[in-house]
């Protein structure tokens, strides 16, 4: 599975939509949108603070085994 895909089911696994993600990231709806269909991807400092979010490592948020 991609980032993109997994960005986008944890969200929904937490019941958030793009725009309460953004927030609490602190940053643009788009830039989460972005990052779910895979224009862009996050800095590592933005990687950082998803994972800590979603309590997870960054290999799980990467998808690598």
């Amino acid at each position: 599975m991609s980032f993109s895909d997994n960005l986008k089911n944890l969200r929904k696994s937490q019941n958030l939509d793009q725009k309460k993600l953004a927030e609490i990231l602190n940053v643009s709806s788009k830039t989460v949108s972005h990052w779910e269909t895979g224009y862009t991807e996050p800095s590592i400092n933005q990687l950082i603070a998803i994972a800590n979010y979603f309590d997870i490592t960054l290999d799980e948020l990467m998808d690598r085994k």
